[in-house]
């Protein structure tokens, strides 16, 4: 009998990211706290969104409604990396970066949980950014998807080709 397996990723559904996203910019081009301020979201590059606002605290503010857009669409806040607001010239600017993939040392720590806490059996591959977790009994694989759940990893998982 050939061996069940899943594999652990850490991508973002970049459709859901554009939906929330221009949710968020018609958010902020309805709400009275940002008429009239040059508050501004958009996508900046593949992988960036940058805010555009008259103060730190607005472009904090308008970063607040994209999360709150995000949770909403179920995209975990894990994924994003804002950075400080910058001055340049009259404005603010917010870049967020969208993390996506998992790092080396990422899948050999999971790896290492996987080994050190899961059933015996399980065999981990790390593929590139992805880790390919197999055994022979199904039940061990649940074990593994619920112990990793269970832990709290300052990126994003996902459990997909779960076969």
């Amino acid at each position: 009998m050939a061996d069940a397996s899943f594999d652990i990723v850490s991508k973002i559904d970049r459709q859901e990211v554009d939906n929330a996203l221009q949710q968020a910019a018609k958010e902020i081009g309805t709400r009275f706290d940002f008429r009239g301020v040059g508050a501004v979201i958009a996508w900046s590059g593949q992988q960036d969104v940058e805010i555009h606002a008259n103060s730190e605290e607005r472009a904090k503010a308008i970063l607040d409604v994209f999360k709150d857009k995000l949770v909403k669409r179920k995209v975990s806040l894990k994924a994003l990396d804002p950075g400080e607001p910058k001055l340049s010239g009259k404005e603010y600017r917010l870049a967020v970066a969208l993390k996506e993939g998992l790092s080396q040392e990422n899948t050999k720590k999971i790896s290492k949980i996987i080994r050190d806490e899961g059933p015996s059996g399980i065999k981990a591959q790390i593929q590139g950014e992805e880790l390919r977790v197999s055994s022979k009994k199904k039940d061990d694989l649940q074990t593994v998807i619920a112990l990793l759940k269970g832990k709290d990893f300052d990126f994003a998982l996902q459990f997909v080709n779960y076969r």
